[in-house]
């Protein structure tokens, strides 16, 4: 029996499992690598770059609600897409097994398994991931369009990426900070090393140490093993500090120390790890404003901020939109096995039009909708129209309103400096005042 091209990593916290996986599958792929705690799986990603994961849905025996499972399922594809995950669980659940698949799971395997069936499933969940990484469109890669701001742009992260500076990475909500994050890792000379992004955000101040350093078995309430903190996961590569700018000023100084230091220490723990990392960070928030409010220190903004990338919003690269738009549209007619060949006149007028409030991330959720709803062999205005919810038509129209009501503050009321400020002409922001009663 030949052995299939693919690499498969086990999670499932039984031991006697994981070493009779290892036997019934070694025949058939390249490499096997088992562990027994989920906390280690994107450190494990980065350092034996498998093609599927196995994960099991629980790892507390007191607990058998799969929720463990679906969220290191989202961990997973959240920042490694082209990786395919199969679900290993020994509660055979139908509605868990459609929730799985609904946030990107390949397939569901049940406990007891049959070996045949396992074998097969985690083949085509192989042979899927290696067609994902040799195709040359993702929908997370850099498009990078020919608009001045966003060529200057392209230089600098020519020059910039094959350094061990800190870049911070600057702009509104969707224009892309995360991607150009990974073109920056993509171009370094540590991509071939682990690459593992953080969303700042979402940490809270009693988790940041536990988090971003790691902890020792025992050392709270819940630490049944030692953890590897994210410092120490993406060592020797790039830790992207997403959302930087929400950090509370307690975080921000124990994130300091660790920078300039380039050494951390585990919750629980009186051992010195030395860390060897370059850090790149992203925020929306003017961090300069920030530090002069006294909500951002000026030590940690300069250790970011080695050199800094201010993305475009895209209603500043309008030339840009119809390059976006077609890429979008080659990546999403694939992924929904559809033959849609081109954009129609009135749909691109439509498309050059929009202001974009949500920028190149509301673009792409527009694409992928308008993609689902078409019939023909062209995207047609129609098909663009049926995929804006009433919802998110709210929201965007409080975003213009917001970004307005900003640049007629920053003008003084000018409003041939305010509409030239926002990209738009005097009579279409006369209009936009009328209808926000401004």
């Amino acid at each position: 029996m030949g052995k299939t091209c693919g690499r498969i990593l086990v999670v499932d916290d039984n031991l006697g499992v994981r070493r009779t996986l290892k036997v019934i599958l070694s025949p058939y792929f390249e490499e096997i690598h088992s562990i027994g705690s989920p906390t280690e799986i994107l450190s494990s990603i980065a350092e034996y770059k498998p093609d599927v994961v196995l994960l099991d849905m629980n790892f507390k025996a007191t607990v058998n609600s799969g929720n463990e499972g679906l969220f290191y399922l989202n961990e997973i594809k959240s920042k490694y897409p082209g990786i395919e995950v199969v679900l290993f669980t020994a509660y055979g659940d139908i509605p868990l097994a459609v929730e799985g698949m609904k946030k990107g799971a390949f397939d569901f395997i049940e406990k007891p398994w049959d070996n045949e069936n396992l074998t097969e499933t985690l083949k085509k969940a192989a042979a899927k991931s290696r067609s994902q990484k040799s195709s040359p469109s993702s929908v997370d890669s850099m498009y990078w369009g020919n608009s001045p701001k966003i060529t200057e742009i392209r230089e600098v992260i020519n020059k910039v990426s094959p350094t061990d500076i800190s870049i911070l990475i600057t702009g509104e909500n969707g224009v892309g900070k995360d991607i150009a994050a990974k073109e920056i890792f993509s171009r370094s000379l540590r991509k071939d090393k682990p690459y593992i992004a953080v969303d700042m955000g979402a940490i809270t101040d009693s988790l940041l140490e536990s988090e971003l350093f790691g902890h020792v078995r025992g050392s709270f309430t819940g630490a049944v093993s030692d953890h590897k903190g994210k410092f120490e996961q993406a060592q020797g590569g790039t830790l992207f500090l997403d959302e930087i700018g929400n950090l509370s000023l307690p975080s921000q100084a124990k994130l300091l120390r660790a920078i300039q230091n380039r050494v951390i220490t585990k919750v629980g723990g009186d051992k010195e790890i030395h860390v060897d990392v370059r850090i790149i960070s992203a925020t929306n928030k003017d961090l300069k404003k920030e530090v002069a409010e006294g909500r951002f220190r000026e030590d940690l903004f300069y250790r970011l901020a080695g050199f800094q990338i201010e993305m475009p919003a895209l209603r500043e690269r309008k030339e840009d939109i119809i390059g976006l738009a077609d890429h979008f549209l080659e990546i999403y007619s694939k992924k929904y096995h559809k033959n849609i060949e081109s954009i129609e006149m009135e749909a691109l007028l439509y498309l050059k039009e929009h202001h974009w409030p949500g920028n190149i991330r509301q673009m792409k959720q527009l694409i992928e909708k308008a993609v689902i709803f078409a019939d023909g062999d062209s995207l047609k205005i129609g098909d663009l129209k049926a995929g804006i919810s009433p919802v998110y038509e709210n929201e965007k129209s409080q975003d213009e309103k917001e970004m307005i009501v900003e640049a007629l503050s920053k003008t003084g009321r000018n409003i041939s400096k305010a509409a030239k400020l926002l990209n738009m002409s005097r009579p279409t922001l006369y209009s936009k005042m009328n209808k926000y009663n401004l």
